[in-house]
């Protein structure tokens, strides 16, 4: 039970440690107040309503585009703390009790074993007639 509740945390913190160093961009494409469309680690490609700009700055007359491109860009963590040097004793006891105390909580209680529960009770060898209180005459 313990090795297997071992390797669940060895897996969980591998997949923190990945996604708190993880940096990724989330492009998004607004056509008026509408999101239109949204893309991870990619460019989001658009509705195809995008006005292009004019091939001569003699054209006066402009419309302003309806569309508009947001980028959300998460930067993840580029340095880790790989010594228990830099962390206090306070957080030392916290993370070794926690996981003491997770560890113990999925230690299964010791079941008894019963060599009696195969065996037939011996028959009874009182006299029935004097238990239920009934004679011959």
């Amino acid at each position: 039970m313990k090795s297997i509740f071992l390797k669940i945390m060895a897996i969980s913190m591998a997949f923190v440690v990945l996604f708190t160093t993880m940096s990724f961009t989330v492009d998004m494409h607004y056509c008026g107040d509408t999101l239109v469309e949204m893309a991870v680690f990619h460019e989001a490609k658009g509705c195809g309503m995008e006005m292009d700009t004019p091939s001569t700055d003699a054209c006066a007359i402009t419309k302003k585009n309806c569309c508009d491109d947001k980028q959300l860009i998460v930067d993840g963590q580029d340095e880790l703390q790989q010594t228990l040097e830099k962390i206090a004793f306070n957080q030392q006891l916290f993370v070794t009790s926690f996981v003491y105390t997770f560890i113990n909580l999925f230690e299964g209680e010791k079941q008894l074993v019963n060599f009696y529960t195969a065996y037939k009770p011996p028959l009874v060898s009182r006299q029935i007639y004097k238990l239920v209180e009934t004679y011959l005459i």
